[in-house]
């Protein structure tokens, strides 16, 4: 199976709509090749609506660009939203030659003459879809009724209810509740986080003092859940007390824990409760949500930091592989990605040797051991290119020796495929595990055998390492070398 050239951010680009103005959404374009530059371009299929800035574009090695669709500014609202059934995008991609590669780099029409001048160049092919979001086009589907269309409306775009004022909540619930059948609306607009005014909450809360009633039994709630809901802090630590702190975790019909209500509501104070009575972290319900998943699709930055620091994975992908850092971005939560971002910043500088850049990270809280698509870690990237030094820092600060990539690779095995002796030396000396194994039950001994590296191979056997896996090739390769095998 041929490699991707590039991860695409989205499948979708969401652009949140309005009336007679240019509209505009980002898609960013993450290079997985670590030798050559990607080349890219974009079509659209409606370039009579949409302009692309830029149309085409290098993308160095491993790193990154952005390009911006914008919408015309439109007279009408669209046909169908949030999905719109005509337009779409295609991003075109290639190696680009690195021999070939200027600098400074090409403008978007040298590189669009790149593309032109070989008809028959194998590309990679992307397809984005297009959607239409926002407050515009919530308001239309609440007026008219239509609960499928606001539900997919605020399923791709849920902080469009968290940045509505009070007066912009309290007039888009009057609308439906004006509506012939108006429950349905009114359950999905509340249930959602669309934020009432302080009576309706006090009478709910009233309503809800005496324990759980109907509505909240209808959702699969228990007192842990609407105490949550509510931000009872105090009320969370008695029934913990009185119950356990196995209680933390019971989940309602869609799966959710009390700390994904407290984090969906926004609640810092109750949700710090659960995290420090024992609450699962990194429970997801049965979309396959966490608790920081939700935050940062809130665009809640402080709950994303303050879950982060309490060792939140941010890695975790939901049941159609999109992360917190996906989220995060398809809805340009920009503060948010700025956090959740900063674990690519380590492993890019880990990458790059560059010590001063790791530092800082790491020193303002930067996330040490996040992984990347294919689960490698900082420590494995630098490893596997022999940075001895940038090694050393991110075990001082508490880079996980043991951590695994995706196939199961150690930062040991990395080291190994890097050809690097230094850096073996290094991270075994820092207590790394001599005779780890992949999924695979490949150690690292074995594959600098096979690999032919006879210096990593001596000094593993040095330190330890069991030659029973590799003991007939190094016989085969070395014979048995100044006595280090056994007769």
């Amino acid at each position: 199976m041929e490699r991707k050239l590039v991860q695409v951010s989205d499948q979708e680009v969401r652009i949140d709509f309005a009336l007679n103005c240019k509209c505009r959404a980002n898609v960013r374009l993450t290079s997985l090749c670590a030798t050559s530059p990607v080349a890219f371009k974009i079509q659209t299929s409606s370039p009579q609506k949409f302009m692309v800035n830029p149309p085409t574009g290098l993308i160095p090695p491993l790193s990154y660009a952005t390009f911006q669709v914008i919408l015309k500014p439109q007279t009408q609202l669209p046909h169908s939203y949030p999905r719109s059934p005509s337009d779409r995008f295609l991003i075109k991609t290639a190696l680009f030659p690195a021999s070939a590669s200027p600098s400074p780099p090409p403008n978007p029409d040298s590189v669009n003459s790149w593309f032109s001048s070989r008809p028959n160049l194998s590309t990679q092919d992307h397809k984005l879809k297009v959607a239409f979001v926002g407050p515009v086009l919530l308001r239309r589907a609440v007026s008219l009724g239509d609960c499928d269309a606001a539900r997919n409306l605020i399923k791709r775009q849920k902080s469009v209810l968290a940045g509505f004022s009070a007066k912009e909540s309290e007039s888009i619930l009057r609308v439906a509740t004006e509506l012939a059948d108006p429950e349905g609306m009114v359950n999905l607009l509340l249930d959602s986080g669309l934020k009432i005014g302080a009576t309706e909450v006090l009478e709910e809360e009233e309503a809800n003092s005496r324990g759980v009633d109907s509505k909240w039994a209808s959702k699969g709630w228990d007192e842990l859940h609407v105490a949550a809901s509510f931000d009872r802090a105090e009320e969370v630590l008695d029934l913990v007390r009185g119950r356990g702190s196995g209680s933390l975790n019971c989940v309602d019909k869609e799966g959710r824990t009390p700390l994904h209500v407290a984090v969906a509501k926004g609640h810092i104070k109750c949700t710090r409760v659960l995290v420090e009575s024992g609450a699962d972290k990194d429970a997801r319900s049965r979309d396959g949500r966490t608790a920081l998943y939700r935050a940062a699709a809130n665009g809640d930055r402080s709950m994303v930091g303050m879950l982060i620091q309490m060792g939140a994975d941010p890695t975790i992908r939901n049941d159609r592989g999109r992360s917190a850092l996906d989220v995060a971005r398809d809805k340009r939560h920009s503060e948010v990605v700025e956090v959740l971002e900063r674990g690519e910043e380590v492993l890019m500088a880990a990458r790059r040797g560059d010590t001063e850049c790791l530092e800082l990270l790491l020193k303002t809280g930067a996330i040490i051991n996040y992984r990347d698509l294919y689960g490698l870690t900082a420590l494995h990237v630098a490893a596997m290119k022999g940075h001895e030094d940038v090694l050393a820092m991110l075990v001082e600060f508490g880079g996980d020796l043991d951590s695994r990539d995706d196939e199961g690779h150690s930062p040991l095995h990395s080291a190994v495929v890097g050809g690097s002796l230094e850096a073996v030396v290094m991270l075994v000396r820092k207590g790394a595990h001599v005779d780890v194994e992949n999924n695979s039950k490949v150690t690292p001994l074995y594959m600098a055998t096979t690999m032919g590296q006879r210096e990593i191979a001596e000094f593993l056997i040095s330190k330890g390492a069991s030659s029973e896996l590799s003991l007939t090739t190094l016989n085969l390769w070395y014979g048995k070398f100044n006595g280090l095998l056994p007769s």
